[in-house]
């Protein structure tokens, strides 16, 4: 035995991994490792890693009873021998260190600890094929990837560069041939002299990584690299569908719909990597203030914001999915800085920010930005960017990824890491209490206070403290009514009793869309055959008075298709999160709530949206089963609701209110 636990040690660690916990009795009462164990550690693998335990039952969600497990090392055998099976999983990730029987209050259990898979390992699937063996965690939930998913993860296995293929029947014709002047012009200046400089520009392309030849096909054309960088973004499209790069400047800080500037590709400039980097830089850096300072008799215009917003960008384009549904996005601020790629990062974020790891999704981009100039070396991008901000003594950057859809986002604050006003403000409301709290506790409502919100992750970022401690110390706050939490497990947020409860992050909250804590995790997606964003995407609402007559003329065509589901609990935004409680309140806070008192609540929290099942029964505290067979699939079938798909049982389900219902 590796150690004694305490039931609210469990509970306590939910917080902070993803955790799944199953009665494991078996038919015999002894133990056994069920069959549905494999699709949570598929989908713990190919997500970030988690915790499973055996003998442990969480039932209702967020009540964890000890069951114990009579013969533990029988059901240790099972899962090594399973995990040694390649017809039964596809990868085995663990070592001995990862099973460990562990006693909790008194019982054995055993704790499975699930790591995060390398891209050489993914998919981790049941059975011998991928499609349809492939599970993701979605909402603390096992749901079976869709086809399209399991081809991204597959090509993000066998291509170590993304950006390398050959493209056929794509050539120099395709290319802005001003882009590519500017580029070349800029690497005589960053290299004088160098014997590139003067050859044929066809040749020079060749040089630097943008056409090539496929060997095995026999035939020449652009790589997908140079595409990216020089060509024109209608033609960009027709190799990747979804290729949208798009910059806005708000010019308040705090989350809103209005901007002051906005690049897009809309036919006035080529709409290409290597442009939109050029001129995006420059409006990010307009407003900087430059130390005066010289180097060998020059004046330099340049400083470590400068050079951290630099890599920041360059780090945004050479590590996005351009196969992904996602946007490129950058957001300026007067507060921040917002940088968004489609695609998660290859590199777990918590390793990636210590430098010294290197996975670049699209070296061949990664080259052609470093021989002009931009971007460090492999691996030591992200601590430059950290170790700059740290020096203008600014809090922390906030880097994290979204799962559905798959996204990066890095966000750069420009306040202190103890702002006076926050501290004051802090001061107002709890007196000397605040100046008795432990520093974790101090950080965790400064924290709340200028964010907006703060979690258990935030706070893991901003401290050496054990998560477990972190987690208490925020369960003490609550207690002591200096925060309200929203949510559970890994998806909590706090925030202060007294203040709005709305993050103050880049992107604008709607009430239909899920968002993360402060990036809108449903980003801009294309018009098959249009350069402009998607109708239904929040930047470009409906009612947004900025739209030209044209665009919203699209906008009102395409604004009445339904937003995509709500799923996942955790990738709704802290204010929505607060918005839709409040609604759910009179349910979840009675558990003998009437009939009608329960379907008016339901109704309230689908309009104008679809949610989940289990995102339902969340907010409702109610077990999704029967939430479903006793309320949501009798007011479907008596017109009250709409359901998403015709199965009532299907994994994606979710519900709207019907519009008669609705008024």
């Amino acid at each position: 035995m590796t150690g004694k636990w305490r039931l609210e040690d469990v509970a306590a660690l939910s917080e902070g991994v993803d955790v799944e916990c199953k009665a494991a009795q078996g038919r015999d009462g002894r133990g056994e490792v069920p069959d549905d164990f494999w699709k949570s550690y598929s989908a713990m693998a190919n997500g970030e890693g988690g915790v499973i335990w055996l003998g442990i039952q969480e039932k209702p969600r967020g009540n964890f009873s000890v069951l114990g497990l009579a013969d533990v090392e029988r059901v240790r055998k099972t899962v090594w021998d399973c995990l040694h099976n390649r017809q039964k999983i596809s990868a085995n990730l663990l070592s001995d260190v990862h099973v460990q029987p562990l006693i909790v209050d008194g019982k054995t259990v055993l704790q499975i600890d699930v790591p995060r898979a390398t891209r050489k390992d993914k998919p981790v699937h049941i059975g011998g094929n991928p499609f349809g063996g492939t599970y993701l965690r979605r909402h603390e939930g096992d749901y079976q990837a869709d086809d399209e998913t399991v081809r991204r993860i597959l090509a993000e296995r066998v291509e170590d560069s993304r950006d390398d293929r050959v493209l056929k029947n794509f050539g120099f014709n395709d290319l802005d041939m001003e882009t590519v002047a500017a580029y070349r012009n800029r690497f005589s200046a960053v290299k004088p002299g160098h014997v590139w400089s003067d050859l044929p520009v066809e040749v020079f392309l060749e040089r630097i990584g943008a056409y090539g030849t496929d060997r095995e096909k026999g035939h020449g054309g652009l790589r997908i690299a140079g595409l990216l960088m020089f060509g024109r973004a209608e033609v960009v499209r027709d190799a990747l569908p979804y290729y949208m790069v798009d910059y806005q400047e708000r010019p308040e800080a705090r989350t809103e719909k209005r901007w002051v500037d906005r690049l897009v590709p809309d036919g006035s400039w080529s709409g290409n990597l290597y442009d939109f980097f050029r001129r995006v830089y420059q409006k990010l850096t307009a407003d900087l203030k430059v130390p005066f300072q010289l180097k060998e008799g020059q004046r330099i215009d340049d400083s470590p914001v400068h050079e951290a917003l630099r890599e920041a960008l360059v780090n945004t384009l050479i590590h996005a999915d351009y196969t992904g549904r996602v946007s490129v996005m950058v957001v300026k601020r007067p507060d921040m800085f917002g940088f968004r790629n489609p695609g998660r990062m290859r590199i777990p974020p918590e390793i990636a920010v210590h430098g010294g790891n290197s996975d670049c999704r699209n070296r061949r981009l990664q080259t052609m930005f470093q021989q002009v100039g931009y971007g460090d070396h492999a691996g030591s991008g992200l601590p430059k960017i950290y170790s700059n901000w740290a020096g203008q003594h600014w809090s922390r950057p906030i880097l994290y990824e979204l799962a559905e859809p798959e996204q990066t986002l890095m966000e750069l604050r420009m306040s202190s890491l103890v702002p006076e006003q926050a501290v004051a403000e802090i001061v107002s409301h709890l007196g000397d209490q605040f100046w008795a709290l432990p520093e974790l506790a101090r950080l965790a409502l400064v924290t709340a206070q200028s964010e907006g919100v703060v979690s258990h992750a935030r706070l893991r970022e901003m401290s050496t403290e054990h998560p477990t401690d972190i987690t208490k110390m925020l369960a003490g706050l609550v207690r002591n009514e200096m925060l309200v939490s929203y949510g559970a497990g890994r998806g909590t947020v706090y925030c202060l009793p007294w203040q709005e409860r709305e993050p103050k992050g880049l992107f604008e909250t709607t009430g239909s869309r899920p968002e993360s804590p402060e990036l809108h995790a449903k980003p801009p997606e294309l018009h098959a055959n249009t350069p402009e964003l998607h109708a239904n995407t929040p930047e470009l609402h409906a009612n947004t008075p900025e739209l030209s007559t044209e665009s919203q003329e699209r906008v009102d065509e395409a604004s009445s298709k339904p937003d995509a589901p709500i799923l996942d609990w955790s990738s709704i935004a802290p204010s929505e999160q607060a918005r839709l409680s409040d609604l759910a309140l009179p349910v979840s806070s009675n558990r003998h709530a009437r009939k009608e008192v329960l379907q008016g609540a339901v109704l309230a929290l689908c309009r104008g949206q679809y949610l989940g099942t289990r995102v339902l029964a969340q907010l409702l505290s109610r077990d999704p089963d029967d939430l479903r067979k006793r309320t949501l699939n009798p007011m479907v079938k008596a017109g009250q609701l709409k359901a998403a798909y015709p199965a009532a049982n299907d994994p994606r389900q979710a519900y709207t209110a019907a519009d008669k219902a609705s008024e």
